[in-house]
This record gives C-alpha cells, sequence and structure tokens, in this order.
C-alpha cells in the first residue's frame, strides 16, 4: 500500500510561480514513477509531468513544457512539480500518483488508468 498527500497549492496571479510536493508512505520499492496529473473545472483529468523512480527520466504534457519541472527526493520520500509563468488555463486540482510498471510509452503512462495510488489532490487557482 502507498499513501499520497499533496500540499503546496493556493491562489496566484498569471506569471508567478508555485511549488507542488507529494510525500509518499508506506511501501515504495515497487514504485516505478510517479506524475503529476490535473482537473481542471469541467474537464477530463490529464496528464501533467512524470518522473521515473530509478533514473531520473521525466516526461511532460505539451501545455506544460519548458515551464513545469519535476524532480524528487528519495530520501525525502517527496515529488515535487515545480510550476513557473503559470496562465490562467492551469488552474486545476492537481494530483499526484503511482504507478507500479515501468512504462516507456506515452499512450500508456499518459493514461491515469496506468496509475495505482492517488492523493487527495490540491487546488491551484490562476488569476489573470
Amino acid at each position: 500500500q502507498v499513501q499520497l498527500v499533496e500540499s503546496g497549492g493556493g491562489s496566484v496571479q498569471a506569471g508567478d510561480s508555485l511549488r507542488l510536493s507529494c510525500v509518499i508512505s508506506g511501501r515504495t520499492d515497487t514504485i516505478a514513477a510517479m506524475a503529476w496529473f490535473r482537473q481542471g473545472p469541467g474537464k477530463e483529468r490529464e496528464f501533467v509531468a512524470r518522473i521515473t523512480w530509478v533514473g531520473l527520466n521525466t516526461y511532460y504534457a505539451d501545455s506544460v513544457k519548458g515551464r513545469f519541472t519535476v524532480s524528487r527526493d528519495n530520501a525525502k520520500r517527496t515529488t515535487y512539480l515545480q510550476m513557473n509563468s503559470l496562465k490562467p488555463e492551469d488552474t486545476a486540482v492537481y494530483y499526484c500518483a503511482s504507478d507500479h510498471f515501468p512504462r516507456a510509452i506515452y499512450s500508456e503512462f499518459g493514461s491515469a488508468s496506468a496509475y495505482d495510488y492517488w492523493g487527495q489532490g490540491t487546488q491551484v487557482t490562476v488569476f489573470s
């Protein structure tokens, strides 16, 4: 079992930055990767970023590439999402999730169904 708790959300102006954190508890030995998803008002949950548990392979949605950075600190059992140059369209609830199977195909790891455990989410609101 894995438990995930996100924090760091808030309300900011367009152009500002936020850093989200996801603290992981429970068994981590089976984690292959951690990811961030988001769900905006009236929208489906969408992939944002992913980082492998071993190595530093990262993947991003086109909409956030160059603005967001995913990282992890295994010693602190924490995954981060640094969000810069925020836009109103980034407004969403942000979730972290753990994947316990190694995947390298975007169509697979970009789907919420690939992830086994989820946090409760943290709200990010960006005002224009």
